[in-house]
């Protein structure tokens, strides 16, 4: 068995050419997708990196595992407790990497940075070897494939590996080589990218709008410094919009290219035609949903679908599969294929009867979560999405969004107060869908709330201060009323808080009573 997991970060569908898109981003890939099943409605539970890559590893919602965030407290996995015994659950075969070696006997490689870029060392269990690239995600293909190709020489023709490979390329800042040229200079753009939608567009406010492409780490601001050729640092016509746009999909064409140098590795190996083949990522890229460019900021379609293909020897060839599933469905999926017993701590469902006769077995509803620059669950369920929001991130989203993906499926329309039955609808499926998490919680804890009660996501967490400056000196000072009325507890003061008054006020009720 010979098992290979391409993980290509911030890859979305929406900009493979195998998934429909108008330019050919992936030829590479589209060839496995011919060869396989393609996914059409894959999620991540969990957005952006850190926790989807963890609710894949660990088999567990973000709801259950806790770690949800980039930082604070549910930037860590929740502990095992009073059950953590010499060796912890992840080494145990709940893990990816920890399965597939204890029961498949597979000698498991990584080749990525990326648990010392989010110091989510978790992500390590159950691999025998582990090959840092070195940059911390920000290493570029033509740093990473030597390695890969190293390896491959070595250790294709053996008989039991399972080989997992992360590319960066597609992840912001777009950075492929100069000397790569744009392969797209002379394509037109996607139809959805016009005039009209970016004036719209233009309007938004938060972290990766039009005006504030990068985040000032240094200053707690968000800037439109990029510093990067291929990528703007704010996008104020349709050259920029170009710009941005080409700047992605020459990312994701890049990795294309080397995942085919890969292949043609296996092929020198004499291998390629043996290899399982699965090809992901940790999440997509917004690139104009919700007035959002080059982030992965919310819980929605743009950030949260990913691809999905599969190329297994023997099994389906050519299909497509269009039910709803997570990500974290592979490792059931897993067990089901090699007849073991599925681990009671994972919250997957196989959906092995796809790769193997096509079979369809997907879910009524998906619920998919984001507690990194905003504070979101949404319901995926029919043609809808639901989005409930907690903490906006400063971009004035409305507590409730619905949007038809069939028909608005850039997520322009807003249509929650036209149909509150579906809202209902929605709000149910997320109630239920919490509490059984919960049930199964051994806390009780549920992460998105210990984010809030911390100040708020990550990426957004005392920022608000400088960003309402920068509002106000560029002219767009308007929005500043309602961004602190939503926001009063991250408004720096010198005048006290109303709790602060009511407290003071009824400790000198207190003390006068005492007299």
């Amino acid at each position: 068995m010979k098992l290979l997991f391409l993980d290509l970060d911030a890859l979305s569908p929406h900009h493979m050419s195998c998934y429909g898109y108008n330019r050919q981003t992936t030829p590479n890939i589209d060839e496995i997708a011919k060869q396989g099943v393609r996914f059409s409605n894959y999620y991540t539970s969990d957005a952006p990196c850190a926790p989807s890559r963890t609710a894949l590893m660990s088999g567990q919602l973000g709801i259950r595992n806790g770690l949800v965030g980039h930082g604070g407290t549910a930037g860590d996995m929740k502990l095992e407790g009073v059950d953590r015994q010499l060796f912890g659950r992840l080494s145990l075969g709940d893990s990816l990497p920890s399965f597939l070696q204890l029961t498949q006997g597979l000698h498991t490689t990584l080749i990525s940075p990326f648990a010392q870029r989010h110091s989510t060392f978790n992500f390590y269990a159950g691999f025998n070897e582990i090959i840092n690239t070195g940059k911390h995600g920000m290493e570029s293909a033509e740093e990473v494939t030597p390695t890969v190709k190293d390896w491959v020489e070595r250790n294709a023709d053996k008989d039991d590996w399972f080989l997992y490979i992360n590319y960066w390329d597609a992840h912001t800042p777009y950075r492929a080589p100069a000397q790569y040229g744009n392969p797209f200079k002379d394509d037109a753009l996607p139809e959805w990218a016009t005039e009209e939608r970016l004036e719209k567009h233009k309007e938004a406010v938060g972290s990766h709008t039009v005006h504030e492409l990068e985040i000032d780490f240094h200053n707690q601001t968000y800037t439109n410094e990029s510093g990067f050729e291929r990528y703007p640092g704010e996008i104020q016509d349709m050259d920029d919009l170009r710009k941005m746009i080409d700047g992605y999909d020459v990312g994701i064409h890049y990795i294309d290219h080397h995942i085919g140098l890969l292949f043609d590795a296996l092929e020198k190996q004499g291998v390629m035609d043996d290899v399982v083949i699965m090809i992901s990522a940790d999440h997509g890229e917004n690139m104009g949903q919700l007035g959002i460019y080059g982030e992965h900021a919310t819980a929605d379609d743009g950030t949260c679908r990913i691809p999905m293909i599969v190329r297994w020897p023997g099994m389906q060839e050519g299909h497509v599969d269009n039910d709803l599933h997570y990500h974290l469905d592979l490792l059931p999926t897993l067990a089901e294929l090699f007849d073991e017993a599925p681990s009671p701590n994972w919250d997957g469902q196989s959906y092995a009867s796809v790769l193997q006769n096509g079979e369809s077995n997907g879910r009524d509803y998906l619920v998919i979560s984001q507690c990194a620059h905003v504070a979101q669950r949404s319901v995926r369920f029919g043609d809808w999405l639901y989005m409930r929001t907690y903490h906006d991130g400063y971009h004035l989203f409305n507590k409730e969004m619905l949007f038809n993906l069939k028909e608005d499926p850039r997520e322009d329309h807003n249509v929650a107060e036209e149909h509150p039955e579906l809202c209902r609808k929605g709000a149910h499926y997320l109630l239920e869908w919490h509490d059984e998490a919960m049930m199964e919680s051994k806390d009780g804890i549920d992460p998105l709330w210990t984010v809030m009660q911390e100040g708020g996501p990550f990426h957004a967490r005392g920022y608000l201060q400088n960003y309402l400056k920068r509002l106000e000196e560029t002219g767009r000072g308007h929005h500043v009323p309602e961004l602190k009325r939503r926001h009063p507890n991250e408004i720096q003061s010198d005048e006290p808080t109303k709790e602060e008054t009511f407290r003071a006020n009824m400790r000198g009720k207190l003390f006068k009573s005492t007299l």
